[in-house]
């Protein structure tokens, strides 16, 4: 990819993310939208790669469809109340198909076919940009005017969510899908949280990002891109797979590793919201999750001999774990017991 090329449309991921985060008004909402969804197509498309390119295409027309019923949405509430702000936004019909453009642009079930085919079709680190910071813009919208929104839609959207996601993660053999469905899991809890608490969502989509990019990063370093590949991966770069490992079993939500404590707020914040079988229900589809993380963390380190596949062995190098990827697999795995002071700050 061109240098300049490269730059600009960095520039304009941060700038367009910054300008959505940063105002209060739909069409400078609606603009910093456009700017990210024109500046990520072409680090989608960069390797021209027949699937990269229908990768792009569909990225495109999902996120332009997406972004006309936002504006539609906004239009419609202006044209009812008078108010072009994003807290103000009051008329049925306009939280309605906002909550529906917000859907598509995240990726939620029933809007999740494009999601998975995209990142299969990026390189890994446009399939990181793709599931963390290009969610932030809509999750920041959604947080906005949270208050408006469907209460009864958005719980079917955070159960549906959490049931595709673990279970059309089951039989995936792409790493790229396989963490396409976990974030179509995870963006179900945090939509299931976030009338009742905004804070905890923020808190979750955070650690989320945090244990994605050590994720996506690991797997970059030692080029994995299918499961029968990290099946001997661990000959290659042994203290890279560990780290790997733990962090899948962060991504599950398991104790004592980081990824328990958002699910743990979470299911203690609908108890409290007397929502105890939506907080049921949840908790037992991520047991769907848990096993395709037990099958990624299986395939990285635990697969020893006279275990192995059949694959020839990689010779091992001397690659260890950079520096920025060691810090987020420490924040990734050991987070936990600073949870009693998380708490307090939210």
């Amino acid at each position: 990819m061109n240098p300049h090329a490269k730059l600009i449309s960095t520039v304009s991921l941060i700038m367009g993310t910054s300008i959505t985060i940063s105002s209060n008004h739909w069409i400078l909402a609606w603009t910093g939208l456009e700017i990210n969804t024109l500046a990520i197509i072409p680090f989608i498309s960069k390797s021209h790669h027949p699937r990269a390119i229908e990768a792009a295409i569909k990225y495109f027309l999902t996120q332009s469809t997406a972004s006309a019923l936002i504006l539609f949405s906004s239009m419609s509430n202006a044209w009812h109340t008078g108010q072009w702000d994003i807290t103000q936004l009051n008329h049925p019909t306009s939280c309605l198909v906002l909550t529906m453009a917000i859907a598509i642009k995240l990726g939620l079930v029933p809007f999740h076919f494009w999601f998975p085919e995209v990142l299969q079709g990026s390189s890994l680190i446009t399939a990181l940009l793709l599931s963390t910071l290009m969610k932030l813009p809509p999750i920041t919208l959604l947080l906005l005017t949270s208050q408006s929104l469907n209460p009864t839609l958005l719980t079917l959207l955070a159960i549906s969510s959490t049931l595709i996601g673990g279970w059309m993660g089951l039989n995936q053999t792409q790493t790229r899908k396989i963490m396409a469905f976990s974030s179509i899991s995870h963006l179900g809890w945090m939509i299931a949280v976030i009338i009742y608490n905004p804070q905890l969502t923020i808190l979750t989509f955070i650690l989320y990002t945090m244990m994605t990019m050590t994720v996506f990063l690991s797997l970059a370093q030692i080029k994995v891109l299918k499961l029968s590949t990290m099946l001997i991966s661990w000959t290659k770069t042994p203290t890279l797979n560990a780290t790997v490992m733990l962090t899948l079993l962060s991504l599950a939500g398991l104790p004592p590793l980081t990824g328990f404590m958002p699910k743990w707020l979470i299911i203690q914040e609908l108890t409290k919201q007397e929502m105890t079988p939506m907080a049921t229900i949840i908790t037992m589809l991520s047991l769907l999750s848990l096993f395709f993380y037990l099958r990624l963390a299986y395939h990285s380190t635990i697969t020893l001999p006279p275990n192995s596949s059949n694959h020839m062995k990689l010779w091992r190098t001397n690659k260890t774990l950079n520096t920025p990827t060691a810090i987020l697999a420490a924040l990734s795995t050991s987070m936990l017991p600073l949870s009693p002071l998380i708490i307090t700050m939210l």
